[in-house]
């Protein structure tokens, strides 16, 4: 390791891997892992026999201190707690897509464990617990790493992760849809909600689909699964209803978001919510609906960033 710098940034997207998938916030992912570049500056490097795994262990258990923070102030949560969602800027449809390289940004957007579902899904585990299933199962550690960044034996930390896997066993999904499958499902979702169409909209969901919401008592949101397709539909309906009365404009946007294609609504020209669809391959089982300005923030900005540099370069 002649350069700690270059090595730190090589591993970074690692890092920040575990960080967001502990902390559900891209945001203070970014900080944590500032934070571990802070300490890997100031530690005597010379004296780290592993460098790679003290990175990990330092990473790993500063999210599981923010982690148990975070849980504390997530009980007094005002309705449903969403991720922040993470958005992969530059995606191109399915059927546009070239295969090449992926950076280590793009594979980590592009992850399946990095979806809306799994994270939500996280949320059951204790911090200690979520990081060693993460660290084994996610990112492939050896029980001797994931002992090393907990702090605890390998046999401990063989039945933590054994009881995790049967906590989120019956609640994986149970769909394997293929990319171009979801893109199109949700490219006709997204026209029906264009069009105002009522019939088609509630034809693409799934008679028991259900829709979460996260607005954070900052906007108003769901408190309780909103349930069954019908009802779904006429959310989206009522939406379109007020911009074809003038109301206000409307503007929808296919993306990737956490790994998988999503919406973003536009309301006035303002990011109003980050949409992430999950389907069953024919029809959409369940949407995630984020909608909390604080979580959005980051999200608009990047979105922002990425019209400009496209309009510059196509001017």
């Amino acid at each position: 390791m002649n350069d700690p710098t270059r090595f730190f940034q090589q591993l970074r997207p690692r890092l920040q891997g575990i960080a967001y998938r502990m902390l559900g916030s891209r945001a203070e992912a970014e900080e944590l892992v500032q934070d571990v570049w802070l300490r890997w500056h100031a530690a005597e490097q010379d004296a780290i026999a592993n460098a790679e795994a003290w990175l990990v262990t330092v990473t790993t258990r500063l999210s599981i201190d923010h982690l148990r923070a975070a849980q504390a102030q997530r009980a007094h949560y005002v309705g449903f707690w969403l991720p922040e969602p993470w958005l992969e800027l530059d995606a191109r449809p399915p059927a546009a897509h070239v295969e090449g390289p992926a950076t280590p940004e793009e594979q980590l957007a592009r992850a399946d464990d990095i979806s809306m579902a799994f994270l939500t899904l996280l949320e059951r585990l204790t911090p200690e617990a979520r990081a060693a299933f993460l660290l084994r199962e996610v990112f492939d550690a050896d029980y001797a790493e994931v002992a090393q960044a907990l702090g605890k034996s390998e046999a401990a930390c063989r039945q933590i992760i054994s009881r995790a896997r049967g906590q989120l066993k019956a609640q994986r999904p149970r769909y394997q849809v293929p990319a171009d499958t979801h893109y199109r499902l949700l490219a006709g979702f997204a026209e029906a909600a264009r069009q105002g169409d009522f019939r088609r909209l509630q034809a693409l969901l799934a008679e028991d689909a259900e829709l979460i919401s996260d607005g954070g008592g900052v906007v108003p949101s769901f408190g309780r699964v909103l349930a069954g397709a019908a009802r779904i539909a006429r959310l989206y309906f009522a939406a379109w209803r007020r911009h074809a009365l003038g109301l206000h404009s409307l503007q929808l946007a296919i993306v990737r978001l956490n790994g998988q294609w999503g919406l973003l609504r536009f309301i006035d020209g303002r990011l109003e919510s980050a949409q992430c669809l999950e389907t069953d391959g024919q029809r959409i089982t369940r949407i995630h609906t984020q909608r909390n300005p604080e979580k959005l923030k980051g999200l608009a900005e990047a979105w922002a960033a990425a019209v400009t540099r496209r309009e510059a370069a196509a001017s």
